[in-house]
Formats: C-alpha cells, structure tokens, sequence
C-alpha cells in the first residue's frame, strides 16, 4: 500500500493506493494521525486505487474522522473504487463520510 500526501489549497489531500488490510491499516493509521498531530484538519482521502480495504481501514478511516471532528475539522472520501463503495455501505459509513466523485469536488467543498 502507498498513501503519498499532497497540498491542495489548505487542504491535505492523501492518495491511497493497493490493497488496505490488518497489515496496511497501521500505516494509513499513523500517517493519517501525523496529519492531524501537524494541525492538518482538513483532508481529503482519495480512493480510487485501492483494490481492497478491510475493516481495519474502515476503523482508521473512523479514528480519523472523530479526532478531526474534535477539532474542527473533516476527513472527507472522493472517487471510491466500486469494491470500496461497495464496503463503506455494507459498513453504513456511507451517511457518516462526506463522499465525492472528483478530488477537485472533494478539495472545493472544504
């Protein structure tokens, strides 16, 4: 899995990428907290290139979305692959996720 970080107006913008499972998610986890930890409050995770993702992912997506709440913050979803939209509704994430067809939608709606 790679999860590259990138700026976008004031708005940190994260790429995941491969399969998201119990061995990946501590990564996801700890560089969505690092974002956090550096005061980044507004981020947009984009996940159309993740093949799979667990509920591990699901739970570090949850973590991140509190810890951000809590501050004033959002973590907002765009371009969901069809397995992953297909999870997050299964899951019922789908009415606690801001979830956005375009990055570019994703980044304006902050």
């Amino acid at each position: 899995m790679e999860c590259p970080v990138h700026e976008v107006k004031r708005v940190s913008v994260m790429t995941v990428k491969g399969r998201v499972d119990s061995d990946t998610a501590p990564k996801l986890e700890d560089k969505l907290k690092k974002l956090v930890d550096n005061e980044k409050t507004q981020i947009v995770l984009d996940l159309k290139d993740v093949e799979y993702m667990s509920s591990a992912g699901l739970r570090a997506m949850v973590s991140t979305l509190k810890a951000v709440k809590r501050i004033n913050g959002d973590l907002r979803l765009c371009t969901p692959s069809p397995r992953v939209a297909e999870v997050l509704r299964l899951a019922g994430l789908t009415s606690i996720f801001n979830i956005y067809p375009s990055q570019n939608d994703a980044v304006g709606s902050f």
